[in-house]
């Protein structure tokens, strides 16, 4: 588990650092990438171009893991994001669902998110 928990890691740490060569390392060629909010890539090439073109307008500022849940093939792990995006800074929480094949390489990364900050409607005053 140790090995998983050090890619997804190293994975979120590049975007961070904008470094495309963790992506090369770490996501098989066949992978499917799917965002929080609907977008998909089908294969490597698809991810690092996403990657790329992300990364020249945009920063990530944080990415950092809650916590780590694993089962079988699959990993969870519970994070907040934030970044810069056209000039806006944005924060979420987030849950990411990562399938690794036998050599540890990503084959499916789904994110789903979380708004920030919570709300709660039926708190009374």
């Amino acid at each position: 588990m140790k090995e998983i928990e050090k890619t997804i890691k190293d994975y979120f740490n590049s975007w961070k650092t904008k470094d495309e060569t963790v992506l090369e390392k770490t996501f098989s060629q066949d992978a499917v990438y799917i965002e929080s909010w609907g977008p998909a890539y089908r294969n490597k090439k698809q991810i690092l171009a996403w990657f790329r073109d992300w990364n020249k307008e945009n920063t990530v500022l944080e990415w950092s893991i809650k916590a780590f849940y694993h089962t079988g093939s699959e990993s969870i792990c519970e994070w907040y994001f934030k970044c810069k995006c056209g000039g806006v800074i944005d924060g979420f929480n987030g849950v990411s669902i990562v399938t690794f094949d036998e050599d540890n390489k990503i084959v499916q990364l789904k994110e789903f998110q979380s708004k920030t900050p919570n709300t709660y409607p039926y708190d009374i005053v």
